[in-house]
């Protein structure tokens, strides 16, 4: 039976830019960073979680526009509107001036160097009555 989650890919072509914005951009935490047989094993991860995003060293496909290439991680806040406020002022892209909300929360999706998106979100509390 699965049991966990170990890792989640992001291609990136840059990987010592790739690092300098998931860590002193979104504050995530530099794991592991080793030569290994395929080339440079380097992850990043939320504190406390045990899941580690792999910043996988892959030079864009010639004729190919890098934003063709779809992103795939969705990272959670408890307070989306204030962790917005400190990456913009770290100079994090994002898609739009201010996060939206939708039925499910709050939303904004960032952008990573390599046109990568990063869809921040904040799922909405569940109302207390009495």
């Amino acid at each position: 039976m699965l049991t966990n989650i170990m890792y989640v890919t992001i291609c990136v072509t840059d990987q010592d830019r790739a690092l300098k914005f998931y860590t002193e951009g979104l504050g995530l935490e530099k794991r592991v960073d080793y030569p290994g047989p395929d080339g440079r094993f380097l992850t990043v991860g939320v504190a406390g979680s045990p899941v580690e995003i792999i910043l996988w060293s892959h030079a864009p496909a010639s004729g190919q526009p890098v934003e063709a290439r779809p992103g795939a991680l969705i990272l959670e806040s408890d307070d989306l509107r204030k962790d917005f406020e400190v990456l913009r002022r770290r100079g994090v892209p994002f898609d739009q001036p201010e996060p939206e909300d939708y039925p499910f929360g709050v939303r904004i999706e960032a952008v990573d160097p390599d046109g990568n998106r990063i869809s921040l979100r904040q799922q909405r509390r569940a109302r207390r009555d009495g």
